[in-house]
């Protein structure tokens, strides 16, 4: 069994910075991608960075220069930093890992979190 916990979400005005944590906790052999998803009503859920386990990153153009993956592989997490905030960004944000239990391999996915952007 697998658990992921996401923590971080909130309000925040133009212009802010928000920081989102996502644990990964349970029978986990190894992590191969950890990433964050957006889902804002009316569409559908996106990419907005994913960092896999060599490093490399990815991000959606809308992000660049304004939002940072990055992991603590001893503690099994991925974090988002996101400055500049913007009203678009406001969405509920899922983190996804891509993960080995030494059994099974697929993605799993973390409860969410609402990150609201508004003046």
């Amino acid at each position: 069994q697998v658990h992921l916990v996401e923590s971080g979400g909130g309000s925040v005005q133009p212009g802010g910075s928000l920081r989102l944590s996502c644990a990964a906790s349970g029978r986990i052999f190894s992590i191969n991608v950890m990433g964050w998803y957006r889902h804002s009503p009316g569409k559908q859920r996106d990419l907005v960075a994913e960092i896999s386990s060599g490093g490399s990153t990815t991000y959606a153009d809308s992000v660049k220069g304004r939002f940072t993956i990055s992991t603590d592989n001893a503690k099994n997490a991925v974090y988002l930093q996101m400055n500049s905030l913007k009203p678009e960004d406001t969405a509920v944000y899922y983190c996804k890992v891509h993960l080995s239990t030494g059994w099974t391999t697929g993605n799993y996915w973390g409860q969410g979190t609402q990150v609201t952007v508004s003046s």
